[in-house]
Protein backbone atom coordinates (compact mmCIF):
# COMPACT_ATOMS: atom_id res chain seq x y z
CA UNK A 1 0.00 0.00 0.00
CA UNK A 2 1.71 3.28 -0.95
CA UNK A 3 0.71 6.26 0.97
CA UNK A 4 2.08 9.38 1.18
CA UNK A 5 3.57 10.38 4.96
CA UNK A 6 0.64 12.03 6.12
CA UNK A 7 -1.67 9.49 4.94
CA UNK A 8 0.83 6.63 6.56
CA UNK A 9 -0.03 7.94 9.79
CA UNK A 10 -3.62 8.01 9.78
CA UNK A 11 -6.76 5.31 9.10
CA UNK A 12 -9.23 6.38 7.52
CA UNK A 13 -12.34 6.40 9.01
CA UNK A 14 -16.11 5.82 7.43
CA UNK A 15 -17.47 2.80 4.63
CA UNK A 16 -14.49 3.15 2.72
CA UNK A 17 -11.98 2.65 5.35
CA UNK A 18 -13.33 -0.88 5.99
CA UNK A 19 -12.43 -1.68 2.22
CA UNK A 20 -9.33 0.08 1.87
CA UNK A 21 -7.78 -2.09 4.85
CA UNK A 22 -9.17 -5.16 3.03
CA UNK A 23 -7.69 -4.46 -0.44
CA UNK A 24 -4.46 -3.58 1.21
CA UNK A 25 -3.69 -6.43 3.98
CA UNK A 26 -6.18 -9.08 3.66
CA UNK A 27 -3.90 -11.14 1.04
CA UNK A 28 -0.48 -10.66 3.01
CA UNK A 29 -2.34 -11.03 6.84
CA UNK A 30 -3.97 -14.58 5.19
CA UNK A 31 -0.36 -15.28 4.48
CA UNK A 32 1.07 -14.24 7.61
CA UNK A 33 -1.49 -16.07 9.65
CA UNK A 34 -1.56 -19.31 7.46
CA UNK A 35 2.41 -19.25 8.01
CA UNK A 36 1.63 -19.86 11.81
CA UNK A 37 -1.88 -21.36 12.24
CA UNK A 38 -3.13 -24.83 11.00
CA UNK A 39 -6.04 -23.89 8.89
CA UNK A 40 -7.28 -21.07 6.39
CA UNK A 41 -10.77 -20.64 8.46
CA UNK A 42 -8.59 -19.72 11.21
CA UNK A 43 -6.21 -17.23 9.25
CA UNK A 44 -9.25 -15.54 7.87
CA UNK A 45 -10.94 -15.21 11.64
CA UNK A 46 -7.94 -14.15 12.93
CA UNK A 47 -7.49 -11.33 9.61
CA UNK A 48 -10.97 -10.50 10.48
CA UNK A 49 -10.19 -9.96 13.73
CA UNK A 50 -7.35 -7.32 12.75
CA UNK A 51 -9.43 -5.40 10.64
CA UNK A 52 -11.95 -5.29 13.78
CA UNK A 53 -9.50 -3.53 16.02
CA UNK A 54 -8.04 -1.42 13.64
CA UNK A 55 -11.54 -0.06 12.73
CA UNK A 56 -12.09 0.11 16.52
CA UNK A 57 -9.09 1.94 17.57
CA UNK A 58 -7.60 3.58 14.43
CA UNK A 59 -5.43 6.42 16.01
CA UNK A 60 -3.28 4.26 18.32
CA UNK A 61 -0.41 3.56 15.76
CA UNK A 62 1.74 6.01 17.49
CA UNK A 63 3.72 7.63 14.67
CA UNK A 64 4.42 4.24 12.77
CA UNK A 65 3.44 3.37 9.82
CA UNK A 66 0.43 1.31 9.02
CA UNK A 67 1.64 -1.23 7.76
CA UNK A 68 3.67 -2.09 10.63
CA UNK A 69 0.33 -1.03 13.48
CA UNK A 70 -1.26 -3.90 11.24
CA UNK A 71 0.79 -6.00 11.55
CA UNK A 72 2.01 -5.51 15.18
CA UNK A 73 -1.57 -6.04 16.08
CA UNK A 74 -1.42 -9.38 14.34
CA UNK A 75 1.13 -10.37 16.47
CA UNK A 76 -0.25 -9.90 19.34
CA UNK A 77 -3.23 -11.59 18.14
CA UNK A 78 -1.09 -14.56 17.57
CA UNK A 79 0.06 -14.17 20.85
CA UNK A 80 -3.18 -13.92 22.60
CA UNK A 81 -4.47 -16.65 21.10
CA UNK A 82 -1.53 -18.76 22.24
CA UNK A 83 -1.76 -17.68 25.63
CA UNK A 84 -5.50 -18.88 25.84
CA UNK A 85 -4.63 -22.15 24.24
CA UNK A 86 -2.35 -22.91 26.76
CA UNK A 87 -3.86 -21.45 29.64
CA UNK A 88 -7.14 -23.35 28.49
CA UNK A 89 -5.17 -26.69 28.70
CA UNK A 90 -3.90 -26.00 31.86
CA UNK A 91 -7.01 -25.32 33.23
CA UNK A 92 -7.55 -29.03 31.92
CA UNK A 93 -4.19 -30.75 33.33
CA UNK A 94 -5.15 -29.30 36.93
CA UNK A 95 -8.66 -30.20 36.69
CA UNK A 96 -7.71 -34.07 36.06
CA UNK A 97 -5.00 -33.87 38.41
CA UNK A 98 -7.30 -32.80 41.36
CA UNK A 99 -9.24 -36.15 41.06
CA UNK A 100 -7.53 -39.05 43.01
CA UNK A 101 -7.49 -42.46 41.86
CA UNK A 102 -10.89 -43.31 43.81
CA UNK A 103 -12.44 -40.31 41.88
CA UNK A 104 -11.18 -41.15 38.53
CA UNK A 105 -12.84 -44.40 38.79
CA UNK A 106 -16.07 -43.38 39.66
CA UNK A 107 -16.33 -40.71 36.84
CA UNK A 108 -15.63 -43.36 34.57
CA UNK A 109 -12.45 -41.62 33.48
CA UNK A 110 -10.58 -44.98 33.66
CA UNK A 111 -12.51 -48.39 32.84
CA UNK A 112 -12.36 -51.08 35.15
CA UNK A 113 -10.91 -53.99 33.06
CA UNK A 114 -10.62 -57.21 35.00
CA UNK A 115 -10.40 -60.82 32.80
CA UNK A 116 -13.58 -61.81 33.84
CA UNK A 117 -14.93 -58.39 32.05
CA UNK A 118 -12.78 -59.37 29.14
CA UNK A 119 -13.94 -63.18 29.10
CA UNK A 120 -17.74 -61.75 29.55
CA UNK A 121 -17.22 -59.55 26.52
CA UNK A 122 -15.58 -61.90 24.15
CA UNK A 123 -18.51 -64.27 24.71
CA UNK A 124 -21.06 -61.88 24.13
CA UNK A 125 -19.64 -60.94 21.05
CA UNK A 126 -19.20 -64.78 20.76
CA UNK A 127 -22.71 -65.41 20.75
CA UNK A 128 -24.13 -62.52 18.86
CA UNK A 129 -21.77 -64.17 15.47
CA UNK A 130 -23.06 -66.92 16.25
CA UNK A 131 -26.51 -65.96 16.38
CA UNK A 132 -25.85 -64.14 13.13
CA UNK A 133 -24.62 -67.31 11.43
CA UNK A 134 -27.89 -68.73 12.24
CA UNK A 135 -29.49 -66.81 10.10
CA UNK A 136 -29.27 -67.19 6.19
CA UNK A 137 -26.80 -65.45 4.29
CA UNK A 138 -29.42 -63.01 3.11
CA UNK A 139 -31.24 -62.21 5.70
CA UNK A 140 -27.76 -61.80 7.66
CA UNK A 141 -26.40 -59.60 5.27
CA UNK A 142 -29.86 -57.56 5.17
CA UNK A 143 -29.83 -57.14 8.76
CA UNK A 144 -25.83 -55.99 8.79
CA UNK A 145 -26.35 -53.35 6.40
CA UNK A 146 -29.40 -52.09 8.05
CA UNK A 147 -28.58 -52.19 11.86
CA UNK A 148 -24.26 -51.61 11.76
CA UNK A 149 -24.00 -50.01 8.76
CA UNK A 150 -27.16 -47.89 8.92
CA UNK A 151 -27.96 -48.13 5.41
CA UNK A 152 -31.56 -46.64 4.44
CA UNK A 153 -34.18 -49.99 3.56
CA UNK A 154 -35.02 -48.15 0.57
CA UNK A 155 -31.31 -48.52 -0.33
CA UNK A 156 -30.88 -52.13 0.67
CA UNK A 157 -34.21 -53.06 -1.96
CA UNK A 158 -32.33 -51.56 -4.44
CA UNK A 159 -29.16 -53.34 -4.01
CA UNK A 160 -31.03 -56.53 -3.81
CA UNK A 161 -33.86 -55.79 -6.66
CA UNK A 162 -36.91 -56.50 -4.07
CA UNK A 163 -39.09 -54.17 -2.53
CA UNK A 164 -38.81 -52.00 0.44
CA UNK A 165 -41.56 -54.04 2.25
CA UNK A 166 -39.60 -57.43 1.93
CA UNK A 167 -36.34 -55.72 3.33
CA UNK A 168 -38.74 -55.16 6.42
CA UNK A 169 -39.86 -58.31 6.34
CA UNK A 170 -36.39 -59.82 6.15
CA UNK A 171 -35.56 -57.47 8.89
CA UNK A 172 -38.98 -58.77 11.21
CA UNK A 173 -37.23 -62.52 10.64
CA UNK A 174 -34.04 -61.37 11.94
CA UNK A 175 -35.26 -59.75 14.83
CA UNK A 176 -37.17 -61.98 16.04
CA UNK A 177 -34.99 -64.91 15.63
CA UNK A 178 -32.00 -63.03 17.53
CA UNK A 179 -34.83 -61.96 20.09
CA UNK A 180 -36.07 -65.48 20.48
CA UNK A 181 -32.26 -66.58 21.21
CA UNK A 182 -31.06 -63.44 23.72
CA UNK A 183 -34.47 -62.93 25.34
CA UNK A 184 -35.55 -66.35 26.35
CA UNK A 185 -33.79 -69.50 28.31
Amino acid sequence: MRTSSKERHKITEGPTAALELDRAFRGPLVAYFLKRVKSRNEAEDLTQEVFVRLLNHPDKNDGRTIEGYVFTIAANLLRDRAKSVATAHQRHIQSLDLLDEKDAFSANLVEDRNPERVLVGRQAIQDVLDALAELGERTRDIFILARLENVQHRDIAAMYGISVSAVEKIMMKAMAHLGARFLLP
